[in-house]
């Protein structure tokens, strides 16, 4: 008999813990070469809802905040209209100037649309450590200065001097990156796959950001860019 002793196998890898914000996003192909060129008079309709709807998100993260302190929990009804506040930016975004990632029409809906080609969800939190929503916003300070410099422009994330919205995007490097891909779409009528990667990527950092801040989640954002459409370590988390 062999005195051999076999190797240790190696352990597998841990898999990547999804984060409870979850971006998710397909590249529709083809894409218009032109049709970039209007969107921003296409998404009017919406940025003239989304105004309101944000003013109401600031309002009613004020009464979560309240709310988180005395009890522990962030309400469920409320939760949910900011979570679809989120998705309901996000699917304009994808679609204008954040990805330009379809040209579907978004939808005019807080809630999850199947089949549409961007998507955000939230893991409802059970319960939220009551003291560290009142310094949520200091410790994402480091977040905030790099996602700043990313998306500087007319908004990055962050509470607004004007106190309307927390929001992300307006300029930056994102901003370039997305003239660059609709550049890109008018002359080889392509969209390249590594900068659309790159581009979901950042806006996916923008996001976890602006939904910690929100106080919709205890676990601090990773300081790592997860990029493509897909996330790391899993399906999308139901809100």
């Amino acid at each position: 008999m062999s005195s051999t002793t076999p190797l240790a196998m190696q352990a597998p890898t841990p898999a990547v813990r999804p984060y409870p914000i979850q971006v998710h996003a397909q590249q529709d192909d083809p894409l218009s070469r032109w049709l970039w060129l209007v969107k921003w008079l296409l998404i009017v309709p919406h940025v003239l809802i989304l105004i309101p709807l944000w003013i109401a998100f600031c309002v009613l993260s004020l009464v979560a905040l309240v709310a988180i302190v005395i009890t522990g929990r962030y309400p469920r009804p409320i939760f949910d209209f900011n979570v679809g506040v989120m998705r309901w930016n996000w699917r304009v975004g994808y679609y204008a100037y954040n990805a330009l990632g379809t040209d579907r029409y978004p939808p005019f809906a807080l809630r999850e649309i199947p089949g549409y080609p961007a998507g955000l969800n939230v893991a409802y939190p059970t319960r939220l450590h009551r003291g560290l929503v009142l310094v949520k916003w200091l410790l994402a300070v480091p977040h905030l200065l790099i996602v700043g410099i990313l998306f500087s422009g007319s908004a990055w994330i962050g509470w607004q001097a004007d106190g309307d919205a927390w929001d992300w995007g307006g300029g930056g490097l994102v901003a370039l990156l997305v003239l660059i891909a609709g550049i890109a779409l008018t002359v080889t009528g392509r969209y390249p796959r590594p900068l659309f990667d790159l581009i979901l990527g950042l806006n996916r950092w923008g996001l976890r950001v602006a939904g910690y801040a929100a106080l919709m989640t205890d676990r601090y954002p990773p300081f790592r860019l997860d990029l493509g459409g897909d996330e790391p370590g899993g399906t999308a988390v139901s809100s």
